[in-house]
């Protein structure tokens, strides 16, 4: 194993024979060939990115496994939310297939949210399952899409409507690589880190508050925050690791999101972190509407993601809108709608999220019509 660093932080999720460790470090990927070495001897490893990354990381990752005697392949996809689909999962699982990677190797996913989610899903399915890692390079892998095991591809019915549990064996998040990324893609990782503290830990709100500009300027508040929100999704995952229960707490903001990204085509119109800063506050002001929630906390959650750069409101998304009964029919395709009836995170203040079933579509898409 490598030398342990100072500035490491480490975060375990403990899931009996399945768990694993989350390490966060600004020196990861050089390092990942001797972590990877002690995590599976003798395995040989397939690595999936895309272009952008590819270009910005791969370079650091394959010296790595290179020093450490390690066999490696790679395939680098498009960059986008568009890669999160068919063609590319088919293409993803050939690349296996074709390597002859066996159920004993190992797959890397280096990359967002997108390349996480679509690997994962391509080594849950190929062989019926294979070990695989995650190294995210960008804020919002490391603090969400990386860590639980949730994998999947998008539909034309539907974000991530297609996939499986599957975790990781190690989650790898490198510091160094936030620095590469623009400032609109860390502001929108930014935004799922602001999540943990809306769903119920108010005091982290408040402390990313008062500290959100070393965060983005990458002092020690960022390793903090990022090993922060990791603990809090580590402990929802265990607490429910298919998401038949509070898990679904961690969907604050992305009913509302997912459905504005979907009317934006899944396109660079909209980020997944935009959609859900937008979602979260909605949410929050659909709390206020319904007397859930106080509207002075509605208000400070739109100030606090407005003062580091997100879009807060509907009007904030480039170009036209579909009309609420359009944005009706995404929200009716949502991941926690149960029977018919629709399921939606509300809230009762800040840090006071929790599940709303049955909730009235009339009242939903009437907000939806005052919201456009």
């Amino acid at each position: 194993m490598p030398t342990p660093d100072s500035t490491a932080r480490t975060v375990h999720v403990p899931l009996g024979d399945r768990a694993y460790d989350i390490v966060i470090a600004p020196d990861a990927i050089e390092k990942a060939g001797a972590f990877l070495k002690a995590l599976s001897p003798g395995a040989r490893f397939g690595v999936i990115t895309d272009e952008h990354v590819a270009k910005a990381q791969l370079p650091r990752l394959a010296a790595g496994l290179d020093g450490s005697g390690l066999d490696h392949e790679s395939l680098v996809l498009p960059a986008g939310e568009a890669t999160k689909s068919w063609p590319y999962l088919q293409q993803s699982v050939d690349f296996l297939l074709e390597n002859r990677f066996e159920r004993g190797d190992v797959l890397i996913a280096l990359g967002g949210g997108v390349i996480g989610d679509l690997a994962g899903f391509a080594a849950a399915i190929a062989r019926r399952g294979m070990d695989f890692v995650q190294i995210p390079t960008s804020l919002l892998a490391q603090v969400d899409s990386s860590v639980g095991g949730k994998t999947g591809i998008n539909s034309a019915h539907g974000k991530n409507l297609i996939g499986a549990f599957h975790q990781p064996k190690l989650v790898l998040a490198d510091l160094a690589a936030l620095d590469t990324l623009p400032e609109r893609q860390f502001r929108a990782g930014y935004a799922e880190i602001a999540k943990y503290g809306l769903i119920d830990d108010a005091e982290f709100f408040f402390w990313l508050e008062a500290n959100h500009r070393e965060i983005f300027a990458g002092g020690p508040a960022r390793a903090q925050a990022i090993a922060r929100a990791c603990s809090a999704k580590a402990r929802v995952v265990v607490e429910d690791e298919t998401e038949r229960g509070n898990r679904a707490l961690l969907n604050l903001g992305h009913t509302f999101g997912h459905a504005l990204e979907k009317a934006t085509g899944f396109s660079d119109r909209l980020l997944h972190g935009e959609g859900v800063a937008i979602g979260m506050v909605l949410a929050h002001q659909f709390s206020a509407r319904l007397g859930l929630c106080p509207s002075q906390d509605a208000g400070r959650v739109e100030a606090h993601l407005q003062s580091v750069g997100l879009p807060t409101t509907l009007a904030a998304i480039p170009g036209d809108l579909p009309a609420a009964d359009t944005l009706m029919d995404a929200i009716a395709q949502d991941k926690k709608v149960s029977r018919g009836t629709l399921t939606f995170i509300l809230t009762r203040g800040i840090g006071q999220s929790y599940i709303e079933k049955n909730v009235d579509p009339a009242a939903v898409r009437t907000f939806l019509e005052d919201m456009l």
